[in-house]
């Protein structure tokens, strides 16, 4: 079986190679710069020691530190971090960001561990990778499983090594380490809304540019996690009829297919007492599950809506589903929800797929200026953190369509070709 990282050098390669670019340049960019692997012994609660394996992913610094999640989980693989950080590496040349490619992982599933055992996990890991991470060197992230809290435990490790060093960085440094931080330890007002906040930003120039009213457009998002629910919030503030949301547990919509506008925050609120979304059709003030009908999260990829939004996981449009997506329009809010085979087939029948690398570059925009908010010292406003994400991304947007209509190919195509030439020094 072919691992991720082998999967996405080879989609790179392919377009790469289509529009003529430095085969060797390109091969020689799509090798990580460094990749440290990690052994983390923990003594658990039960007096056992267990040894944990860990991984940070350098792929590219040309434009700036490495930047990237840390994520906790068990499938997590060496090849996984690999291609994660490669991607990255385009994802900020796509946001013309001063930003290179990075990321890091732990083995763990910390549903087995105590609160207590994952800090001890998250400091030691700080500990081992202390000298390759830094605010001009690598900015570590919140990724799967990791949180503004377990950010606070590695900055606040990484601020005790660095005075065990007698360095003597001014403080507002040490914490430009790490983003996605929490208020208290100098995290960004507006970072949690900043990636369905930058999708909907996506979402807007494209219809614009279709020649689409936001108000005509019917919208379906699968997963209402932290980027589903603050997309589907600001879809609706532009005038889009999001018809469709779903969680883990399941998807709601409207019982007779006539599609009429969801009451998001109302949605949000009956989730938060309910535990799960299904049980919320909430139209216009009002929650009435008789109106409403609860479907699967599959159900909800082929419903007959305009645009359609994968916001949770890898690969839920493939082979055995693409005949039956209906959607016009495909907003990658997730990473790599659309497989390569689909991507294909449903771009030949005239979909238009914003990528993953330009749809969800929000949250790397979001990260781009806490660590800028440190550097400088400052605080923004959760305004004007949003204001800078919409100026960032409406460039970046324009970029990559301009960039499509010259090469005369689609999105995605365009985005990995112009960060391309950005990395390799041709544009």
């Amino acid at each position: 079986m072919t691992d991720i990282f082998s999967q996405a050098k080879k989609s790179i390669f392919t377009i790469s190679k289509k529009f003529n670019l430095d085969q060797d340049e390109v091969r020689e960019f799509l090798e990580p710069h460094r990749v440290v692997e990690v052994e983390i012994p923990i003594k658990l609660k039960n007096g056992q020691i267990k040894v944990f394996k860990g991984f940070r992913s350098q792929h590219n610094n040309k434009l700036g530190p490495y930047k990237g999640g840390i994520r906790f989980h068990q499938n997590v693989t060496k090849e996984e971090v690999m291609a994660l950080s490669l991607w990255m590496t385009l994802k900020c040349a796509v946001a013309d960001l001063p930003y290179g490619g990075g990321k890091g992982g732990i083995i763990v599933d910390p549903k087995t561990l105590t609160e207590s055992e994952i800090e001890k996990l998250s400091r030691k890991y700080i500990r081992a990778i202390y000298d390759v991470i830094g605010p001009d060197k690598d900015v570590p992230a919140p990724d799967v499983n990791t949180n503004p809290k377990i950010m606070g435990w590695m900055v606040s490790e990484y601020i005790k090594i660095s005075k065990e060093k007698k360095l003597n960085m001014p403080e507002n440094l040490l914490y430009a380490t790490f983003t996605g931080k929490s208020n208290r330890d100098h995290g960004l007002a507006g970072r949690t809304e900043a990636t369905g906040y930058g999708g909907v930003v996506v979402l807007e120039e494209l219809v614009q540019r279709l020649g689409l009213k936001p108000e005509s457009q019917t919208v379906a998002v699968q997963g209402f996690g932290n980027v589903g629910q603050y997309f589907a919030e600001f879809a609706a503030e532009a005038g889009f009829k999001v018809v469709a949301v779903s969680d883990s547990k399941g998807a709601i919509t409207e019982k007779n297919h006539k599609f009429r506008a969801l009451d998001i925050p109302l949605v949000l609120k009956c989730k938060k007492e309910k535990g799960m979304v299904a049980g919320c059709y909430c139209v216009g003030g009002v929650c009435d599950l008789t109106k409403g009908r609860p479907i699967s999260n599959e159900a909800l990829l082929e419903l007959p809506v305009d645009i359609l939004v994968p916001a949770a996981l890898e690969n839920v449009i493939n082979v055995k589903n693409m005949k039956k997506i209906k959607a016009k329009i495909i907003i990658e809010m997730a990473n790599g929800p659309v497989s390569y085979e689909a991507y294909e087939y449903l771009t030949k029948k005239g979909v238009v797929i914003v990528p993953d690398i330009l749809a969800n570059v929000g949250g790397v925009t979001g990260s781009y200026i806490e660590w800028k908010q440190n550097i400088e010292n400052k605080k923004y406003t959760k305004d004007e953190t949003l204001k800078m994400i919409e100026g960032i991304i409406e460039l970046a947007f324009d970029n990559i369509w301009n960039e499509a209509v010259n090469l005369k190919t689609h999105l995605k195509e365009a985005s990995t070709v112009h960060a391309l030439k950005k990395l390799l020094g041709r544009d």
